[in-house]
């Protein structure tokens, strides 16, 4: 048996259960299976004495003897053995006693054949969850062993598991005996997948003895080797393939050359109302030197929400017009595309650029205006959503393609943006994010990818005021609010959901919206209300007389989270605080201190918060930090859970690293992954023909991500 035969052919496994283990695990080889790693262990080299065992622990095992078995019927009574029928059985129940003491066995399936095991006098080894049930101490359904069968001493693997395995009778038990099988066949053909020198230089443990630790521990040292050098290995393989792809782009992957900054470039710089900062000026360094190499720029440019990404985004579009070239802007709605427009016709006035707004609700008319000034090049700038990328669009000379918010566009969106570039060349790349990515995210979601940081605030951003606050100070919260707009100032109301949900009671947009407009009552206060279930018409109109300052509050759900840019906003009231992750609640936070006035935030919890949600809340009321709370957030949540769902780019799915935990191991591979490259670049050398090959497995031949990130 090889390691690419079908699971189907493993002793103990047969059609069914294989279509199961596809459909349920994604495994389809006995490799597959192989590669399936516990997540966590139980400890079974002690046994407890009866008398020390209590309903608080986790899982105990005790050795015990058979005392007396009893069978119950479904109304309770007890089923004599002279009148025993299984199909009557609902119950079975055995006595077991040590030295110590005695507790209960209790079984509702498997009645027949534990009944027929648990022979009186008999000793086993019982393994379960203790609890107490009409003061008595008993483990329901407990794994059952012989005493010799050298269960007791091990630690066991636990697997990831689902309800229709269980149901199917893929027990915890039987995955570990799969996996027994699935070892003794395949590991003599296993292939080492680490050239010599890495093993030796990083101190790895061989594959073989990593791969059978990893599944049967023979103690907690041979665990903590094979999990390091499985880690390593999955974090340095996927390092080495995304560096290579960015070696083998730099060399190969003709840039349109920009050499000039351009008019157009200085008299925007020159006019500007303020001096940029010193975060900004480096980024705008960063990509010039880009665009003047003769090679394609591909590069993410990160900054917390305020830090001037809009700024660093027009000159560098300018610098494209400067040379001739156009560019476009993408963002992923069309509030934000409509905002950004604004911002960037305001920067353009003292240029003579020409700049345009393309999305789903531009006219007809307008449209061909659009199409024929894009293909004449008297358009040097264009702004849209998704629309940007239907065939209809032409550009005369792209230059630059600027994505904003980059993971909330499809894969394939974003790659049809590409084939748009000047004679068959792909435009150079600007890919923004307001949602600060942990490092070892960075790393690995855009490890192909130059990375410029923001690190600096604008001068004259005050920081905000946040505070969490309960149901009983919500009377407050409105006075405060009535206080703020007094002065002159708005407020936004942000809400989890939109209609009412019969699971959950959190307020919802439309409840929450009729007690604001009671609280706030016309005329006196206006009340503007936007969410995704409104016609974008009805969006814009409600969103422009909040930025207008038609209305003074704006209730919403987190559709204004992105982008959303209200100098004159002051409050921001996040209602159930609770239901939302860390980033988004930043993202949010940063709608308002826009302006020149002290701003807050106000987090309004439930009354029942777990302690991981209000230490959620707690942090974000400690620091304004994006980067700090994107790493708290990823090791609260794990990276999965990331805005959403982020990291669905990841370019390779992880089996067994974490980059919430194995930021460290990440790093080191990260850096010895360079380091092999630097000697080798193409690893055409012999000693590293094995990582050649495993560069060459399916799932490192991922599409080009550094094209379409």
């Amino acid at each position: 048996m090889t390691p690419d035969t079908s699971i189907q052919y493993l002793p103990g496994v047969g059609p069914k259960r294989a279509a199961l283990l596809q459909s349920e695990l994604e495994i389809s080889t006995v490799w597959d299976l192989v590669r399936l790693y516990p997540f966590r262990y139980i400890d079974r080299s002690s046994i407890v004495r009866i008398a020390d065992v209590h309903p608080d622990l986790a899982q105990v095992q005790v050795r015990a003897t058979v005392q007396k078995v009893r069978l119950y019927a479904k109304n309770g009574a007890e089923i004599p053995a002279d009148k025993l029928k299984y199909n009557l059985v609902s119950r079975l129940s055995a006595m077991v006693a040590d030295e110590s003491g005695e507790m209960e066995m209790v079984f509702f399936k498997g009645v027949k054949w534990m009944h027929t095991r648990l022979v009186p006098g008999s000793t086993f080894i019982f393994f379960g969850k203790p609890a107490v049930f009409g003061n008595r101490l008993n483990m329901v359904h407990p794994e059952v062993d012989a005493p010799d069968n050298g269960v007791s001493g091990v630690l066991t693997g636990v697997y990831p598991s689902t309800e229709k395995l269980k149901n199917a009778g893929i027990t915890g038990k039987v995955m570990n005996r799969l996996m027994s099988t699935a070892l003794a066949e395949v590991l003599p053909a296993v292939q080492e997948t680490l050239p010599d020198y890495v093993l030796r230089e990083k101190g790895l443990a061989p594959l073989t003895f990593a791969l059978r630790q990893i599944h049967f521990p023979q103690d907690q040292d041979a665990l903590a080797k094979a999990s390091y050098r499985l880690k390593f290995e999955e974090l340095f393989l996927l390092q080495l393939s995304l560096l290579k792809q960015k070696y083998v782009r730099s060399r190969s992957a003709v840039g349109l050359n920009m050499p000039a900054v351009g008019e157009a470039f200085n008299a925007c710089y020159n006019a500007l109302p303020y001096e940029l900062t010193g975060a900004q000026k480096r980024v705008i360094r960063e990509i010039r030197e880009d665009m003047r190499s003769g090679h394609q720029m591909n590069r993410l440019l990160q900054g917390d929400v305020g830090s001037g990404k809009t700024m660093v985004a027009v000159l560098s579009a300018l610098i494209a017009v400067g040379n001739g070239y156009q560019a476009c802007i993408m963002a992923p709605t069309e509030v934000l595309s409509q905002q950004h427009y604004a911002n960037v016709t305001k920067y353009l006035k003292p240029t003579g650029v020409h700049c345009a707004l393309l999305t789903g609700t531009t006219t007809a008319a307008r449209r061909r205006e659009i199409h024929a000034g894009l293909r004449d090049g008297s358009i040097g700038i264009l702004i849209g959503t998704h629309a940007l990328i239907e065939d209809t669009v032409q550009f005369k000379a792209l230059g630059l393609a600027i994505v904003d918010e980059q993971h909330r566009f499809g894969v394939e969106q974003r790659a049809r943006l590409w084939n748009k570039g000047y004679n068959a060349i792909p435009p150079h790349v600007l890919v923004m994010t307001a949602t600060p990515i942990p490092r070892t995210l960075a790393m690995t979601l855009y490890g192909d990818l130059d990375v410029s940081v923001i690190d600096q605030m604008p001068p004259g951003r005050k920081p905000v005021t946040t505070l969490c606050v309960g149901e009983t100070k919500r009377h407050a919260m409105h006075n405060f609010i009535r206080d703020e707009i007094a002065k002159g100032r708005q407020a936004f109301m942000v809400y989890p959901l939109i209609f009412e949900s019969e699971k959950m009671d959190y307020k919802n947009l439309q409840l929450g919206y009729e007690e604001i407009v009671k609280a706030f009552p016309m005329p006196r206060y206006k009340v503007a209300i936007v969410h995704g279930q409104q016609t974008p018409q009805e969006k814009s109109f409600n969103m422009d007389a909040f930025v207008a300052g038609r209305a003074d509050i704006l209730v919403s759900t987190t559709v204004i989270e992105v982008g959303v840019d209200v100098p004159n906003a002051s409050v921001m009231v996040i209602e159930s605080a609770e239901r939302f992750g860390l980033s988004q609640l930043h993202q949010l936070r940063g709608r308002v201190g826009r302006g020149a006035e002290r701003s807050y935030c106000i987090l309004m919890r439930g009354n029942k918060v777990s302690k991981e949600s209000q230490k959620r809340l707690d942090l974000l009321c400690a620091t304004e930090n994006g980067f700090e709370l994107a790493e708290e957030d990823m090791k609260m949540r794990g990276p999965g859970d990331l805005e959403g769902t982020m990291q669905s780019g990841l370019p390779i799915s992880l089996n067994i690293a974490s980059l919430a935990k194995d930021g460290l191991i990440l790093s080191d591979a990260r850096a010895y992954a360079q380091h092999i490259l630097d000697g080798d670049p193409t690893l055409s050398q012999q000693k590293n023909a094995p990582l050649q090959q495993e560069l060459q497995r399916d799932k490192y031949q991922t599409k080009d991500y550094s094209k379409i990130s």
